[in-house]
């Protein structure tokens, strides 16, 4: 056979087996190589996989003067810059000793099977060298010519007679050079093009499925209803190829978006068989016929189906559902991330226990505050009404409906969020009880901007800032002095600041006021730090009150509320 010729049909066989690797790279199990499994299996599989390929390699040259042009080189090297060492060395032994026990007394056959091997652990150290690096066609262009380069010269150093050695390089070397330098160039691009391909792919699915759950977040915070699952479904159906999209409790259908919808109604019993199996088992299942989904409808479009259980703290609270139809199909990508989407649900649903649990902390908290503000305040406005009554029965009577109003006020506000309307009621009736006890030493202003009335804000957060500042501010400084309240729209936000000219704080207080630890007695704070603390429960840590002061120039509080619709407004609100 002519060097031409040989040319040819090593390069036909290099396609051959480049095609092969591709088809078997595409399927699993072998799709799940990559390049961050270190395990003994993994690397047995290398071995296994990349040494099939080189015996291969074997058989893809003719036999000449009783030795074989292989392409054996292409396959070992991709082992080594692939798997290192270890799986270059294996899958050259692997091919290098079949190469010999085929013809363990031909001339050749020692040299081979040898430089075989030498090639898979070169290859490997480099992987060492440049690790990911490492596939890159470009090297394994380099190292297969240079593998081959030293098989030749091993045939020629170790092969007797010499004079049919240098006839055979003669013939092979040429051939194998190109055959194998090109190969391994493919067989390694061919590797890495599906690598990032699969990285690409899972990049996708993964931001497909962070931006369903960044929008359907809000509604699953308020547990799992007709209404979130509605709001969701719908979320899910505009952005999933997919015919419909249902949510179910653990045994009705809370919402069905997309075809179907005339039989598998929301706040109807669930129909199929499939999904009442997934709520009894708790694991997720990809059926692929209508028989298997157990639709009772006659006319029911879906020929293949998702279901994938939600969980709450360990026990099954519904399902998670995607349909498919003839027009449109589910695959395996979809079950990846419905499951993917039910694992970041039922985290939420399990939020939502916490973030009841947190309300009610902060209720309690209110409860406890208002347990502390109460005697004192009801102590001391009691006395001075009683010094009114002697003296100007008509301001008494006019202090007796402030304290009413202020006592109600503060009942009421245990119960949440009220409008800014109603805490401003109460600190007015308080401020004039305040003045009426220091006269002028407490000035007061206040400058509410039109439209901020109906805001919901939690109760009881800036009354006790305005007893702070009266108390530890205004109270200690000799000649009294002024509180100013600012409210005004910022954006989407509501602006509270608090700011009084009076005595100011000392540094060491100041870094110590801003701290969460939990209920303090009502002489060390207790109205700014819980305040702080319930603002950062209702809203985020982004949320907490920012204070400014120096000793003898005042203190101003100021602190940002978000307009929160969903909240409920206390009956006072």
């Amino acid at each position: 056979m002519t060097i031409t010729a040989l040319v040819t049909v090593l390069l036909k066989h290099v396609g051959l087996l480049v095609a092969g690797a591709f088809v078997l790279l595409t399927i699993s199990p072998v799709q799940e190589l990559n390049f961050k499994k270190n395990s003994i299996y993994n690397r047995l599989f290398l071995i296994i996989f990349f040494g099939l390929f080189g015996i291969l390699g074997t058989y893809s040259g003719n036999a000449i003067f009783h030795s074989i042009a292989n392409l054996r080189a292409m396959a070992v090297v991709t082992a080594g810059l692939f798997g290192g060492p270890a799986v270059g060395f294996g899958a050259g032994l692997l091919a290098g000793g079949h190469r010999f026990v085929i013809d363990p007394w031909g001339f050749s056959a020692f040299p081979c099977s040898l430089a075989t091997i030498l090639e898979g652990v070169i290859a490997g150290y480099i992987h060492l060298r440049y690790k990911e690096r490492s596939m890159d066609w470009i090297k394994a262009m380099i190292i297969a010519f240079a593998g081959e380069t030293m098989h030749m010269l091993l045939v020629l150093l170790l092969s007797r007679p010499f004079d049919q050695a240098l006839e055979l390089v003669q013939v092979i070397a040429l051939p194998m050079l190109i055959g194998n330098t090109l190969g391994a160039g493919l067989f390694v691009h061919v590797i890495k093009s599906l690598h990032e391909f699969r990285e690409k792919k899972d990049s996708t699915q993964a931001q497909k499925i962070f931006d369903i759950a960044n929008n359907t977040v809000r509604y699953l915070r308020g547990g799992l209803t007709m209404e979130t699952a509605m709001a969701t479904a719908n979320i899910i159906h505009q952005r999933m190829p997919v015919a419909a999209v249902a949510i179910t409790s653990a045994s009705h259908v809370l919402a069905h978006v997309g075809a179907g919808g005339d039989h598998h109604l929301a706040g109807k019993p669930i129909r199929t068989n499939a999904t009442r199996k997934v709520i009894a088992t708790g694991k997720a299942i990809f059926l692929r016929s209508s028989t298997h989904i157990g639709c009772n409808h006659s006319d029911c479009p879906f020929h293949s189906a998702i279901i994938v259980p939600l969980k709450k703290s360990g026990a099954i609270v519904g399902t998670l559902k995607f349909y498919g139809s003839m027009d449109i199909e589910l695959n395996r990508i979809q079950f990846e991330i419905a499951k993917g989407l039910t694992d970041l649900f039922s985290i939420q649903l399990e939020l939502e226990d916490i973030q009841i649990k947190d309300k009610l902390l902060a209720h309690a908290e209110i409860k406890h505050l208002q347990a502390q503000i109460n005697p004192h305040f009801l102590f001391n406005s009691l006395n001075t009404i009683a010094s009114f009554c002697r003296t100007t029965p008509d301001k008494a009577r006019e202090l007796i409906l402030d304290l009413s109003l202020y006592m109600r006020k503060n009942l009421d506000s245990s119960r949440g969020f009220v409008k800014l309307e109603s805490e401003l009621e109460q600190i007015n009736s308080y401020l004039a009880i305040e003045k009426a006890r220091f006269g002028e030493l407490i000035q007061v202003q206040i400058d509410v901007e039109p439209g901020c009335n109906d805001w919901p804000i939690p109760s009881l957060i800036i009354q006790p800032l305005i007893e702070n500042g009266i108390k530890h501010g205004l109270r200690s400084r000799e000649g009294g002095g002024t509180i100013s309240l600012i409210i005004m729209r910022s954006m989407n936000m509501l602006e509270v600041i608090v700011r009084d000219d009076g005595k100011g704080i000392d540094q060491e207080v100041l870094s110590s006021l801003l701290v969460d630890s939990g209920l303090q007695s009502h002489s060390e704070g207790i109205g700014l730090r819980n305040s702080n603390q319930r603002l950062k429960q209702f809203f985020g840590a982004e949320f907490g009150m920012q204070i400014n002061s120096s000793p003898g120039k005042g203190t101003s509080i100021s602190f940002k509320i978000p307009r929160m619709e969903d909240y409920a407004l206390s009956p006072a609100g």
